[in-house]
């Protein structure tokens, strides 16, 4: 990277910088000032896949409110022949999705919300969903997102919309959507015949009951089904790139086999609802209450179809991809290992690893920086030579020394990983 290239990218920083609200980073940039920019060869070992020169970008910036101290931004360039293939991210109108996975703690929110950014910038109306029960969305673009409906995003050029989706009220969603809702009247009138039990056991089925306690991953496959819902709505067309910053992995593989346990589960259910509806079907219309058991059938119905549409947004190659995010240890490396051969496995498109929090090469090294440094090489060593890791394109996403929070902040990540 030249020198002319790096005075571009801090002008166009600065010009981002200046132009955000106060909201964004927590003060007024009225005035963005270069304090130095540093440039030197590394000298770890050709592994980590750096350009030739590292440069070191920190910025110092005043504001109108009481003196605080100045907001350092520290980074490096990412690797020039890691991070090729944004183009084709971006290329085309059609609507795209990008679910962003990994580990948890290694920086998939960030991740996922400055690659929203970034569409957002290049022409794209995005919208970034959160399926995680623990929502980090709001924190990372420092605007309140929670309520469960679209909340437009300030900053980038072109519309961005956010969305967390509260698990609780998704989980009540389908509860629900599973429950018979009838009166006691048939059993009343039935026990006083002596065929009370009759009724329960072919009258009411209780389908909230049978599934009161949701299986493992149903909070993000229904997160998910409602976006679809969202998305098949006429005023949500404008769409073209969908993100999705998801669970954990352990919450990621119960939601790629959900969609397929749901479809048999509730198809079985409504194949043994449909068998006994005849043998009560008489009584139900009696007492008025055969609309509401077909309500609830046709509530389930639809559901069952969204979680097929789950299950197909998975798998489709054209429009789908999911990158795995991880950081530079042997423990998150592992488990990235294990995700991709899952994913693999039930057919989802994966093409990208992000390695997140590497540390920059550095001409003196304290101990500890040393040793760090190591054990990123180990793991970095671990990716190439793994049969499900090293097919994958890989971005390394350098180690900064302040939060990432905030659209501009969100955007100069974007423009480091991203490329």
């Amino acid at each position: 990277m030249t020198l002319p290239v790096i005075q571009q990218q801090l002008m166009a920083f600065h010009s981002v910088i200046s132009s955000s609200s106060s909201s964004s980073l927590h003060t007024t940039m009225a005035a963005v000032t270069v304090k130095g920019v540093h440039s030197f060869v590394p000298t770890s070992p050709p592994l980590l896949h750096f350009p030739k020169a590292f440069t070191f970008l920190s910025f110092s910036a005043t504001s109108t409110k009481p003196p605080r101290k100045s907001l350092q931004v520290r980074s490096v360039a990412a690797p020039l022949e890691a991070v090729a293939g944004f183009d084709d991210m971006v290329s085309g109108t059609q609507r795209k999705y990008y679910m962003l996975g990994g580990k948890g703690g290694v920086g998939k929110t960030s991740c996922a919300a400055s690659l929203a950014v970034k569409f957002a910038n290049n022409g794209h109306p995005t919208l970034v969903v959160s399926t995680d029960p623990a929502h980090s969305l709001s924190d990372s673009f420092a605007q309140d997102l929670t309520g469960g409906a679209l909340v437009p995003v300030e900053g980038p050029d072109y519309p961005l919309f956010a969305l967390e989706i509260n698990p609780e009220k998704a989980r009540e969603e389908f509860r629900s959507a599973a429950k018979s809702n009838g009166g006691s009247g048939v059993k009343d009138f039935m026990d006083g015949m002596g065929l009370g039990m009759l009724v329960e056991q072919l009258g009411e089925l209780k389908l909230g009951e049978l599934l009161d306690t949701p299986p493992p991953g149903l909070d993000e496959a229904i997160a998910i089904s409602k976006v679809i819902q969202f998305l098949e709505s006429p005023e949500y067309n404008m769409f073209t790139r969908i993100v999705f910053d998801t669970a954990p992995t352990g919450h990621t593989l119960r939601l790629l086999s959900l969609p397929d346990f749901l479809d048999a589960s509730i198809g079985k259910i409504l194949k043994l609802r449909e068998k006994i509806a005849s043998a009560t079907s008489a009584i139900k219309s009696v007492f008025g209450q055969e609309g509401t058991q077909q309500n609830a059938a046709n509530k389930l119905e639809k559901l069952r179809e969204r979680m097929i549409k789950v299950r197909e947004l998975f798998r489709d190659t054209d429009s789908t991809e999911f990158v795995i995010v991880t950081i530079p240890t042997v423990m998150a490396v592992s488990e990235s290992s294990r995700l991709t051969a899952s994913l693999k496995k039930e057919n989802v498109p994966v093409k990208r690893l992000i390695v997140n929090q590497i540390l920059p090469p550095s001409a003196s090294d304290c101990k500890f920086c040393s040793m760090k440094r190591k054990d990123q090489m180990r793991a970095l060593d671990m990716i190439q030579n793994d049969p499900e890791l090293s097919s994958l394109l890989m971005i390394q996403a350098p180690l900064v020394d302040v939060e990432i929070r905030g659209v501009p902040a969100l955007k100069f990540l974007g423009d480091i990983v991203w490329k």
